[in-house]
């Protein structure tokens, strides 16, 4: 992006660099206040962009990244409609079985099943879909639920980092890079599988001595039927069959330069119209109301604004600029603004949430790409970004969307996670991981 060509005539002649920045600055402190919902924030500050004349109608959607927009949106409807199989709560009750119903078994099982989800779900989708089974379980053994929200989240956060599509940080860097879902998964998969390891080992070590339950207790959670979860086998076949020539798209498109966002609405219109076949106008419009009734409209929307909030700094020139004093501050030097980046990454990640912290990041980096010789080379800034921005999100309760989620569902409950709670066992995890992730960033790349 160039500097100040690129905005329009400005309301009231107001230097487009400050008044950019500071729409982007009302929206940050907004975001972080959480006193109006982050989606009506976004918006009015997408809104403000071109009413101002920062950017024309025009511009503004040409800042926003629809690539993003419809691979959200197509595996949104994709998992709705599997969702209503039962097929996540024959799963996580199959697992709190696998270990006789064991509390620190169920766990250790849980968390893991949250991981491998949040790698090819994606993490918001994965705590909605097992939480509430958690919840029940627990309820059953009658031990404390806090162990159980709280490794939802941490494990969600890290299994999320695996895969282009488990974190919406990696599907916003994916889609502004065309890195592709197969880089993603051997780049960032072994070091998150690692991580997630260390992180069943911990949540052992921390809880594992409080977790018993009485044996009358376990004998009832034993007495639950996984086969009764499944409503539907039919639409199970279906869904499923659907979802694995998605994520196989993902990796195939790649070598025919169809984008995921492509893959995945198109994965979401062959399910519709499989599970539509032989009803009629009413039954199939019924479906579809169901089908897009759980997408997160919100989150969508929300997206859409940020990016329009972002395009406006970047097309003042801001981005640029703050990318030139990085260099100088790193002098330059390709590893030390990749550990920069991981760590910084990690460190706003924590304290808001890291989606919009990464939308913005991204001009940014790239910015500073030629200076180190093009795309290529700047690779590990890029993962730096990955990294930081999705392990970081562990950080605090308000660090990932997946955080927010769990903590609702946890309120409804009747069982809040306090602030500080949270923070004492997710910040050195946190810190933890991003160590983790310095090393294999070193020993990979440099």
């Amino acid at each position: 992006m160039g500097g100040h060509g690129e905005t329009g005539a400005v309301l009231f002649g107001l230097d487009p660099m400050w008044l950019s920045t500071g729409i982007l600055v009302a929206t940050y402190v907004l975001l972080l206040t959480e006193k109006i919902d982050r989606t009506i924030v976004a918006l009015l500050g997408g809104g403000l962009v071109i009413i101002t004349g920062l950017l024309n109608q025009d511009q503004a959607i040409a800042g926003i990244d629809f690539n993003t927009i419809a691979l959200l949106t197509g595996m949104m409807i994709i998992v709705s409609v599997t969702r209503q199989t039962g097929v996540f709560e024959y799963v996580a009750i199959w697992s709190a079985k696998r270990v006789k119903a064991d509390p620190r078994g169920i766990l250790i099982m849980l968390s893991i099943v949250t991981a491998v989800f949040s790698a090819f779900l994606d993490n918001l989708t994965t705590v909605l879909l097992v939480v509430p089974v958690a919840l029940l379980i627990v309820d059953k053994l009658r031990v404390s639920p806090y162990p159980y929200l709280i490794s939802q989240i941490l494990a969600s956060n890290v299994g999320g980092t695996a895969t282009l599509i488990g974190d919406p940080p990696n599907i916003l860097i994916g889609s502004a890079t065309g890195l592709t879902f197969t880089d993603f998964l051997f780049e960032l998969g072994p070091v998150a599988a690692f991580i997630m390891v260390l992180v069943a080992a911990a949540f052992y070590v921390i809880w594992g001595k409080s977790l018993v339950a009485a044996p009358e207790r376990r004998e009832r959670v034993m007495q639950f039927e996984e086969r009764d979860s499944i409503t539907d086998v039919r639409l199970l076949k279906q869904s499923l069959t659907v979802l694995a020539l998605v994520i196989a798209g993902f990796v195939v498109g790649e070598h025919y330069h169809i984008r995921p966002g492509t893959t995945a609405m198109f994965g979401a219109a062959v399910l519709l119209l499989v599970t539509s076949l032989g009803q009629d106008r009413r039954g199939q419009s019924g479906r579809l109301r169901d089908a897009f009734g759980e997408v997160e409209w919100g989150a969508l929307f929300f997206f859409m604004g940020l990016f329009v909030v972002v395009h406006g700094v970047e097309a003042a020139g801001l981005l640029a600029i703050l990318g030139e004093e990085l260099l100088t501050l790193t002098d330059g030097d390709l590893a030390v603004t990749a550990y920069a980046t991981l760590w910084l990454s990690a460190g706003v990640s924590a304290a808001i949430d890291n989606i919009p912290f990464v939308a913005t990041m991204i001009p940014l980096v790239e910015s500073m790409e030629p200076t180190f010789g093009g795309r290529e080379v700047a690779l590990p800034i890029w993962w730096s970004l990955a990294l930081g921005a999705c392990l970081g999100g562990n950080g605090s309760l308000i660090g990932a969307a997946a955080n927010v989620m769990v903590a609702g569902l946890g309120d409804r409950a009747g069982h809040p996670i306090g602030f500080l709670r949270f923070a004492m066992i997710g910040m050195p995890i946190m810190l933890v991981s991003i160590a983790i992730a310095h090393v294999y960033i070193y020993l990979r790349h440099f």
